[in-house]
């Protein structure tokens, strides 16, 4: 049975990207629900609202000559509520926790490194801006 333009199916997510999610129909046919399509207010991170491997109902939209397959959950009446999932993972807790086993001169000597890097790579951005990265009285 070929689908059709208005119909409400079941499918379920196979994957996530920032500007929408991909739905596995039941022909196997995959369509995008775009994030426009996900909730009736702004929705900032598809995240929230969907994770793969969840069953949704969706409405076919429209269907291309090319055979891409647009699918919308607010028009086909799914409410979804936002997870309290994160949206940030702090990946570098590893290393926070390596630097609090350090001692205090080799945090300090740490914290002194990076302070001359940050310096360094601020003066060539100004070194940049005022002309190219030579002063005056160098020719």
């Amino acid at each position: 049975m070929p689908l059709q333009v208005g119909s409400v199916v079941e499918g379920v997510v196979t994957s996530i990207a920032s500007f929408g999610a991909f739905v596995q129909l039941p022909e196997g046919k995959t369509g995008l629900v775009h994030i426009s399509e996900v909730a009736d207010h702004y929705v900032e991170d598809i995240k929230q609202y969907l994770k793969e491997k969840d069953r949704i109902k969706v409405k076919i939209i429209s269907v291309d000559n090319k055979g891409k397959i647009s699918l919308s959950l607010k028009q086909a009446g799914t409410q979804l509520k936002k997870t309290s999932r994160p949206i940030e993972v702090d990946w570098e807790a590893e290393k926070k926790d390596k630097i609090k086993n350090l001692s205090f001169e080799d945090r300090m000597a740490k914290f002194l490194k990076d302070s001359d890097e940050r310096q360094q790579q601020l003066k060539k951005s100004q070194d940049a801006k005022r002309g190219g990265g030579f002063r005056r009285g160098e020719f």
